[in-house]
């Protein structure tokens, strides 16, 4: 087996990052520096779904596993990307847009969730995401799928003023079954080979809702 190539689908996290609204903002102190200890150190503070992340079933649900609670499986497998880049502000991802890929789709299989929105990131307009309809997230769960992702803040619509959202179902759905949300990812288009293998793999955060990711894809010959 051979790596051909490492996509990076991960935002950067720094005093600038993009948090939901609420979240805590990533701060970044100088901690220690070469000319003063030695080495030089960072002191990092920041909410569990900061940046590119994943959700544990225990962020919407009390009673559901934490994170260092899921199997590591969870969180790496072969990806299968939905082209849903047509859907706009607020669009609905639906079964339309997965089934040219339905095919593709077996347990363990990490579906990835293509809208086109992390070209919004940083601006007010990328918390207009798109989002997956609840009753096309039931059949991807009849059909075995635990892992998804999304290049947008919220596999779900977020909710604001004018908008008050439904209520998180997808998040609700998906944690009935143990499975895992990754959120902001981006550079989605760069995997533009057949058979991505993507790692989701998290900090190694105990008890925790989520943790920050470094997700890739990785293009392999066989």
């Amino acid at each position: 087996m051979k790596i051909i190539s490492v996509v990076d689908l991960s935002v950067a996290v720094n005093t600038a990052t993009q948090v939901y609204p609420g979240d805590p903002v990533p701060r970044f102190e100088v901690h220690s520096t070469i000319e003063r200890d030695g080495f030089n150190l960072l002191s990092v503070s920041m909410g569990s779904q900061t940046g590119t992340h994943v959700d544990a079933p225990y962020h919407f649900d009390e009673s559901a596993p934490k994170l260092d609670a899921l199997p590591l499986g969870r969180f790496i497998g072969p990806g299968v990307i939905v082209d849903a880049r047509d859907v706009g502000a607020r669009g609905r991802i639906t079964w339309r847009h997965i089934e040219p890929v339905a095919h593709l789709l077996e347990p363990g299989s990490i579906v990835l969730l293509h809208t086109g929105w992390s070209t919004h990131y940083g601006t007010d307009r990328y918390f207009d995401n798109p989002f997956l309809d609840a009753r096309a997230c039931a059949r991807l769960i009849d059909l075995g799928i635990r892992t998804f992702g999304i290049d947008a803040i919220n596999i779900d619509e977020t909710p604001d003023e004018t908008h008050p959202g439904e209520g998180f179902p997808v998040h609700h759905l998906i944690a009935d079954v143990a499975g895992v949300i990754s959120e902001n990812l981006t550079n989605l288009a760069s995997i533009d080979f057949a058979g991505p293998v993507i790692s989701l793999l998290p900090i190694a955060f105990e008890a925790a809702d989520g943790a920050p990711v470094r997700a890739v894809a990785l293009h392999l010959e066989m």
